[in-house]
């Protein structure tokens, strides 16, 4: 919603303003097409030269978050809480057997299955199994387990800020890539030196829209849509993060409920449910 706003924001603004200083639309129209194609044309390309087909495939779903918003909100970390509360609670009294059939697979996990959409991301559900895995086979040293999913936590991020580095890679070459399309407008131009001074004054006007539309949507658009992602990226990590905080906590000897308390104080300010909301879920029957 708010990505909509800003773009709407950005054309009202700049052409408003262009429009009250008695600017004329006819020759930016008449070029825009061509000039487009020259810059889109050559970023695309360049895009592709420099990525992946992962990170091709992922930079589309990027753009889809900017105008989607991040994953996760307030409910999904207090089921996440909720989730983790469950599976040390038993692992505390039950045991590891009764924990590995949870574990061993989720999807037909009486616990993970009340949190569908948890159990629809691979990498959280992935990142519980593999830990309490390992605290089932004996590897309780609390820095040695943290250890591995900070590397974890790492490796994933690395992943996720992909998209994020190909699409800022873009913004920082469509200036350039404005000025390739004017410069090839001047040699339009330098073709036809002796037209008449109001043809080649068009044809000039024309070869500055490149240069315009270059910077314009590097820094109208582009550049703001990755630093919105990276935004995402980031806000998204704090899920895993939390992850990771209760399950150390828990091999710290905790018992989970304190594991959960110390889980929901690293919850983001506006995702955090209050001590008495966790509580009461918590509390909630199954």
């Amino acid at each position: 919603m708010f990505a909509i706003i800003g773009i709407v924001c950005v054309f009202a603004l700049v052409f408003g303003g262009y429009m009250m200083a008695g600017g004329k639309f006819d020759v930016i129209i008449y070029a825009a097409p061509h000039e487009m194609i020259t810059i889109c044309g050559a970023a695309l390309g360049a895009f592709i030269i420099g990525n992946g087909l992962e990170t091709i495939k992922a930079t589309g779903g990027g753009f889809a978050k900017v105008f989607s918003g991040p994953k996760w909100n307030k409910k999904d970390f207090q089921q996440l809480l909720t989730l983790l509360f469950q599976l040390t609670k038993v692992m505390k009294t039950k045991g590891v057997v009764a924990l590995e059939q949870h574990i061993d697979n989720p999807k037909e996990s009486t616990i993970f299955s009340n949190y569908p959409k948890i159990l629809k991301d691979h990498f959280a559900v992935d990142f519980i199994c593999d830990t309490l895995r390992m605290m089932t086979m004996n590897l309780e040293d609390p820095h040695q387990v943290e250890d591995v999913m900070e590397k974890q936590l790492e490796k994933h991020h690395h992943e996720a800020q992909g998209p994020v580095h190909a699409i800022q890679a873009i913004a920082d070459a469509m200036p350039a890539l404005g000025i390739v399309a004017a410069v090839l407008g001047v040699i339009k131009t330098m073709s036809k030196i002796t037209a008449p001074p109001e043809e080649l004054g068009a044809s000039i006007g024309g070869a500055l829209v490149g240069t315009f539309l270059g910077v314009f949507i590097a820094y109208g658009f582009i550049g703001p849509f990755s630093q919105r992602l990276s935004q995402i990226v980031e806000e998204e990590g704090h899920f895993y993060r939390i992850i990771q905080a209760v399950l150390v906590a828990h091999l710290h000897g905790c018992a989970a409920q304190v594991s959960i308390e110390i889980g929901r104080t690293a919850v983001p300010g506006h995702f955090q449910p209050s001590f008495s909301q966790l509580e009461e879920a918590l509390n909630a029957p199954a």
